[in-house]
């Protein structure tokens, strides 16, 4: 098993990061890999482990400088990193633990990174990692985890960041129309959160297509077709659409809870919805961004609003319960979007621009403590 650093990675580089880049490469097993740990001045960094067979490094840096901005945001005492593996999510489960656990040993003398759940894994894939290296979060319950996909930490997290945004963009949640863009663990679990909350589900999508009802969809049966393994789009009785129609689905709120940059400049003209919360990580380009700011639609962004994952995740390593960690998710999260929500709207600038602010000079200050400022 063979680790090294990539080739011309230093395009990444700025005063914050990556610490390293590390590419695993296994041939004989097919495993091919990357680890980017971004900062670590707070803390040795968490951030799960993505699989999909059109990952890349720049993806899995992006996605780990989201993670060192969201800890930092979330006032955790743990830095940001990510890891990849190219292939499908959907292969053989014993061919998927071959090459988890075979990632895992490669990365067992880094202590600088610890896993956690992400697309593609989930708690079985953190067993599998702990039993390698004794180093993952988003555990099963039978061994002490809190299992964040199952218990929706996530959703919960994005349930508060909308209570907070609502009068910032002049929706009412009771009745608020929403669109999920990947219904999958972290929209399944916001759309619960927010319906109890009195908001209305008129679109869903994942990888089979969009549904579509203007007077509601019914959560129940798209929550059972996806425990079966099926795509919401199986469900009877509701209007069927191409998986891109969910962004021109006309709502109140739009959650993009799936893959990186689902809108971009060429989309973006499409979204029709006055509030976005980004249940994934970098689901809009920046440039989309600024134009729906442009707009007057209020963006917040993914490290503020999408942080109830890790926020559980680091709860859980340091020994809390269940209990504690969704109470710490509600009054980070809350406390979070409302700062940033201000300092935009007394800035007149877009969210990003004051979440980025807030917490890199979080992670500054820590860096000034330490004897290198990056490792």
């Amino acid at each position: 098993m063979g680790s090294a650093a990539g080739g011309d990675e230093f395009r990444f580089a700025d005063s914050l990061g990556p610490a390293k880049i590390i590419h695993v490469h296994e041939p004989r097993l097919g495993l091919k890999a990357v680890l980017v740990v971004d900062n670590v001045a707070l803390g040795p960094s968490i951030g799960g482990l993505r699989i999909a067979p059109d990952v890349s490094t720049e993806e899995c840096f992006r996605l780990a400088r989201a993670m060192t901005l969201k800890n930092s945001a979330g006032g955790l005492a743990h830095g940001g990193g990510k890891s990849v593996l190219y292939g499908d999510p959907r292969m053989p489960r014993d061919e998927k633990e071959a090459l988890i656990r075979a990632f895992a040993h490669a990365l067992r003398n880094e202590q600088d990174y610890i896993f956690g759940p992400d697309m593609g894994t989930d708690e079985t894939c953190m067993a599998w990692i702990r039993d390698e290296i004794g180093r993952s979060v988003g555990l099963p319950a039978a061994l002490g985890g809190i299992p964040l996909d199952e218990i929706g930490a996530t959703g919960w997290g994005l349930r508060h960041a909308a209570e907070v945004a609502a009068s910032y963009a002049g929706v009412r949640l009771a009745g608020a129309r929403l669109a999920i863009q990947g219904f999958g663990a972290v929209g399944k679990h916001a759309a619960r959160f927010l319906l109890a909350q009195g908001a209305i589900l008129v679109a869903a999508s994942d990888t089979g297509g969009t549904v579509h009802d203007p007077g509601g969809l019914d959560l129940g049966l798209l929550l059972r077709f996806k425990a079966e393994g099926r795509s919401v789009c199986e469900a009877p009785g509701v209007q069927k659409l191409a998986r891109e129609a969910i962004v021109g689905v006309e709502c109140d709120i739009w959650i993009p809870a799936a893959r990186p940059d689902v809108v971009h400049e060429d989309n973006v003209g499409q979204l029709r919805a006055r509030l976005v919360l980004q249940g994934a990580n970098i689901p809009l380009t920046v440039a989309a961004e600024r134009i729906l700011h442009e707009r007057g639609v209020l963006v917040v962004p993914d490290f503020i609003a999408n942080a109830g994952g890790v926020i559980c995740a680091a709860m859980e390593y340091a020994g809390a319960s269940q209990s504690a960690a969704f109470a710490a998710i509600a009054e980070k999260i809350r406390a979070n979007t409302a700062a940033v929500l201000e300092s935009a709207k007394a800035r007149g600038c877009p969210p990003r621009e004051a979440a980025v602010e807030l917490a890199t000079a979080r992670v500054k200050a820590a860096m000034a403590t330490r004897r290198f400022h990056i490792m």
